[in-house]
């Protein structure tokens, strides 16, 4: 019989948490809680529940709280984990579709998404758009294509637990962890789940929280996928090194010495970038080969 333990990361999620918890148990053997240094009665309300409550001191970020709960789900003898987000966004009863790839052995990691038929029609607009910013980015970081890359509501067997570094701490640990599974040559699959968002969700700003995420992924794809980071920042800056010269020559300026070498320099910066990640692919695929 396949053991679940279900993982809900918790910061500051007092009105959300009881529920949470006592819809999971439906589906799970064991509910953990990690409480990531609340300041609210997040911890308080969870213990007064059967679940497993973990608590950090203070707040340091979902990939600590999930590498906390990973790190415990490990020293047990479970079969598949299940993570969810705890601030009443994700359907518990949905768990028993969201691990179903894994019990059926077609997968190592099974990715719950929102937009698997073209996107959820409760999504706000500016959250969609960011939405696509970050999986288009983090599917070119990866190379694997998913429709949700920041769905904090997944299933993992117990084979892939050992393959998580959980760095960064908070933001960016969605993209993170695809990037590594793929790495870690993991089978990935995606199923539909649903969303609701008239519930009390995090009040950080999601212009900066998405931005955050954006970077840390561009900061990975440097090291995982070169020939994208360098070439695309090359042709980017080739474009602006000619786009200064064509308009030096429309304006009658190619006299101008200064201008045009600064032109010029923007040219061979952007065809080094090129090479670079040109050169760097090369040695990155030989690495991996040897």
């Amino acid at each position: 019989m396949t053991k679940t333990a279900v993982l809900l990361p918790a910061y500051n999620e007092e009105v959300s948490i009881a529920s949470m918890i006592i819809l999971s148990e439906n589906y799970a053997d064991e509910v953990i809680v990690v409480d990531d240094g609340s300041n609210d009665r997040t911890a308080q309300i969870a213990e007064k529940t059967n679940a497993t409550v973990i608590k950090h001191e203070k707040n340091k970020g979902k990939g600590a709280a999930l590498k906390t709960g990973f790190d415990y789900v490990k020293n047990k003898d479970f079969d598949i984990l299940v993570t969810i987000d705890a601030d009443g966004q994700h359907n518990p009863s949905e768990i028993p579709q969201v691990i179903q790839p894994i019990v059926d052995k077609k997968a190592d990691i099974v990715n719950g998404s929102r937009y698997i038929n073209g996107g959820s029609k409760n999504t706000p607009t500016y959250r969609r758009v960011g939405q696509t910013v970050l999986d288009s980015a983090t599917n070119l970081a990866s190379g694997v294509k998913l429709t949700d890359s920041q769905s904090g509501f997944r299933a993992f067997s117990r084979y892939s637990l050992d393959h998580f570094n959980f760095d960064p701490d908070g933001f960016g640990i969605e993209s993170d962890m695809i990037i590594e599974a793929v790495n870690n040559n993991l089978k990935i699959c995606e199923v539909e789940i649903t969303v609701r968002y008239d519930v009390y969700t995090t009040t950080d700003n999601p212009i900066l929280q998405g931005l955050s995420v954006l970077m840390r992924i561009f900061e990975i794809m440097r090291f995982n996928r070169p020939l994208y980071f360098y070439g695309i920042t090359g042709i980017v800056v080739i474009f602006f090194g000619i786009l200064i010269l064509l308009t030096l020559n429309v304006s009658g300026y190619t006299t101008n010495m200064y201008l045009t070498a600064m032109g010029l320099c923007i040219l061979v910066v952007g065809i080094i970038l090129i090479l670079s990640g040109i050169i760097t692919d090369t040695h990155s695929t030989l690495n991996r080969k040897k």
